[in-house]
C-alpha cells in the first residue's frame, strides 16, 4: 500500500463580503494551472431561510514521478451565505456575504501504484530504499509541496482580501 506523509495543515477563516463563484473558479485554476488534476469529492448545500450553508471537498493530485505524487485536498465550509448587492467600479454588483473556512491538507504519497507491495522483502527493501537511497529526494519534495501549499493558501488570503473591500 503505498505511504502518505501528511507534509502541510492549514486553514483560512474569514467573515466577509466575497464572489463565492470568483473564489471558486480562482483556487481550481490554479491548481489547473499548477497541473494538479482536481476531483471534487462532495458539494453539498443546506438552505436555511434566505441563506445557505455550503460544504464543498476536493482532492487534486499531480504525479510527480512515477513513484511519488502531490495531494492536496481543500475542504470548503461556507456559513451563511447570502446574496447581497455592492457598488463595484460604480455599478450595482451581486455578491455574497458569508463566513468562509477553507481546510488545506498537503500529502506527499509514496509508492503511489503500490509496485513495492507484492512481496513481503520487496516492502522491506522499500524501506531501505527510503531511509538511505532517496531521503534527499523525498525531502525537496517536501520542501516543494509545503511551499506550493504556501502559495496557494497566500494567493486566497489575497484574492478574499481584496475581494472584501467594497462599498455598499
Amino acid at each position: 500500500m503505498s505511504e502518505k506523509d501528511i507534509v502541510f495543515k492549514g486553514k483560512i477563516k474569514q467573515t466577509g463580503i466575497f464572489s463565492f463563484k470568483d473564489l471558486y473558479s480562482f483556487i481550481y485554476d490554479w491548481l489547473r494551472e499548477d497541473a494538479y488534476d482536481v476531483f471534487e469529492k462532495k458539494y453539498a448545500e443546506k438552505v436555511k431561510g434566505d441563506s445557505k450553508d455550503v460544504e464543498i471537498s476536493w482532492s487534486a493530485e499531480k504525479e510527480i514521478s512515477d513513484y511519488f505524487k502531490f495531494n492536496i485536498t481543500v475542504n470548503w465550509l461556507i456559513l451563511g451565505m447570502k446574496t447581497i448587492e455592492v457598488q463595484k467600479d460604480g455599478k450595482k454588483v451581486k455578491m455574497e456575504s458569508a463566513s468562509v473556512e477553507l481546510s488545506f491538507k498537503a500529502i506527499l504519497v509514496k509508492d503511489f501504484e503500490d509496485r513495492w507491495e507484492n512481496y513481503p522483502f520487496w516492502k522491506f527493501m522499500r524501506g531501505i530504499y527510503e531511509r538511505y537511497i532517496i531521503k534527499n529526494r523525498i525531502d525537496e519534495y517536501q520542501v516543494k509541496l509545503m511551499e506550493e501549499q504556501e502559495e496557494l493558501i497566500a494567493q486566497c488570503k489575497s484574492f478574499l482580501a481584496l475581494e472584501g473591500q467594497h462599498r455598499f
